[in-house]
């Protein structure tokens, strides 16, 4: 059994004014962005359970969105943390018992295909743990403390990562449970597997599977919607 985890409990500051409320709630092309996420794992036959993961006032809110969608696995949402990690943390504790994969996935990028969520679930049954990523484009610089170049590290080792992540259960679980115990706060779940010197299987994602974060990105997903055909 595959479950996915959402977190979407985000303050959107880099939103600005352009919203005034959670940017998944935002509706891209007449969908807020939370749905179209969960509609696209949803298509995703071996996926069978949601945990959307939001702030304490929107619980309610997101409910009654979710239970008007039509087409949704089966779902719950919870409230989440002061970090995206104690935000999946929580999100962790509703997990199935007979879950063996686990998903996590940002509600903010509603262009993910379905065809990168099989292929992660595909490398996280093989090999424990993965993550979808794109070929970074630009040049990397390292940077000292005083902002200075320290390096430049060779372009064809880095990559953008992106969501979903997959792991096997008992694997993430036990990263967040050394997380907590050591006070560990990464940027991803993969930083948290990186912990226990796990080997994570980088995957091929899509450049369109973008993170909604600033008013821009708004109108760069419906470029890419548009291209694709929607209307």
């Amino acid at each position: 059994m595959v479950t996915a985890v959402f977190p979407a409990a985000g303050a959107s500051k880099r939103m600005g004014n352009f919203c005034g409320i959670n940017k998944n709630l935002l509706e891209l092309r007449g969908v807020p962005i939370l749905v179209r996420s969960l509609k696209t794992f949803s298509e995703v036959e071996r996926v069978n359970f949601l945990i959307v993961v939001v702030g304490a006032h929107e619980v309610e809110t997101v409910e009654n969105l979710l239970k008007k969608t039509e087409g949704l696995k089966r779902w719950v949402v919870t409230v989440g943390g002061s970090e995206r990690q104690y935000s999946i943390a929580n999100g962790l504790k509703l997990l199935p018992d007979d879950t063996e994969i686990v998903l996590v996935h940002d509600a903010a990028r509603p262009l993910v295909s379905v065809r990168t969520i099989n292929k992660v679930i595909d490398a996280a049954e093989k090999f424990g743990g993965a993550i979808a990523a794109v070929p970074e484009k630009n040049t990397i610089k390292v940077v000292d403390e005083e902002g200075f170049v320290r390096y430049t590290p060779p372009r064809a080792q880095l990559v953008a990562v992106q969501t979903p992540q997959g792991f096997r259960r008992e694997i993430l679980l036990r990263a967040y449970e050394r997380a907590a115990e050591e006070n560990f706060l990464g940027t991803d779940d993969a930083s948290l597997v990186e912990q226990l010197d796990l080997k994570i299987k980088v995957v091929a994602g899509g450049y369109e599977n973008i993170k909604i974060t600033t008013p821009e990105d708004i109108h760069v997903a419906e470029t890419f919607l548009q291209r694709n055909g929607e209307r």
